[in-house]
């Protein structure tokens, strides 16, 4: 199993990246499992599948806060794993995908998301490819809601801002300690040398192995303006090649399209 965390500032572009990894591994093997942990729960869009999405955890762990209490003598964490399996887990093509959502209502969810990584565990435990859409940071980390990934993507644009995030991220993951296996920086939305150089740089000046540029594609945009998911790019934009090469990095072989 491996599991790949995609993170950064929030607007660098890392929902696209997230889904068009899960576009090319899925191609390698159906056991993919895609996770959108972002609360702005963009990735289904980008993948074309909202329409199939009929819950989130956060509304399983609504429903959980509300019903535990009648639940008697019934097992607590099969009734959540079951809910999980029947209601939030949609069975794509050539993946599954979980939205991780965001509870609506106050108290507290402790309890709940204690359960809730346990089921994680095993869950993730059925697949060969695990691809996590990150929230900004790694909060999702610090909460310990998902509390291992081998490696971490860090997707940055020509923002001070991006590149501050990145050097952060690295910096939690000495402070929680976290043993991932490598931090990767990814430039998006490049459109100069210049750029490119600034980035070289700070790459270099924090120890984060640079992996790839992303160049600026405006296709992109006419896709989110026409509500069209972001593997409808087509196969020989620059974009796409670039982002399958990286998922080529990941699983060790030549993806064929």
């Amino acid at each position: 199993m491996v599991v790949v965390a995609v993170t950064g500032k929030g607007g660098t572009g890392k929902t696209i990246v997230s889904a068009l990894l899960i576009h090319f591994i899925s191609k390698v093997t159906t056991r993919v499992l895609a996770v959108d942990a972002d609360p702005d729960s963009n990735l289904p869009d980008a993948l074309g599948v909202a329409d199939q999405i009929k819950k989130t955890l956060g509304d399983i762990r609504e429903v959980f806060q509300v019903s535990r209490d009648d639940m008697g003598m019934m097992n607590k964490e099969q009734w959540l794993e079951g809910k999980i399996y029947t209601e939030a887990i949609c069975e794509c093509d050539s993946y599954d995908l979980l939205v991780m959502g965001r509870p609506e209502g106050e108290g507290c969810y402790c309890f709940a998301n204690s359960l809730l990584r346990g089921i994680l565990r095993k869950l993730m435990r059925h697949y060969d490819y695990i691809i996590i859409d990150s929230e900004a940071g790694l909060e999702h980390f610090s909460r310990k809601t998902i509390d291992t990934a081998d490696y971490i993507l860090v997707v940055t644009d020509m923002s001070k801002k991006g590149l501050s995030t990145a050097k952060r991220i690295k910096e939690m993951s000495k402070e929680l300690k976290l043993d991932f296996k490598g931090i990767y920086l990814v430039g998006n939305r490049i459109m100069s040398k210049e750029a490119e150089e600034i980035i070289k740089k700070f790459a270099d000046e924090e120890g984060i192995p640079l992996i790839e540029f992303l160049p600026y594609d405006e296709k992109i945009s006419e896709l989110d303006l026409r509500g069209e998911p972001i593997t409808n790019l087509p196969e020989d934009s620059e974009f796409v090649k670039k982002v399958k090469k990286i998922a080529e990095l990941i699983v060790g072989v030549s993806i064929k399209v």
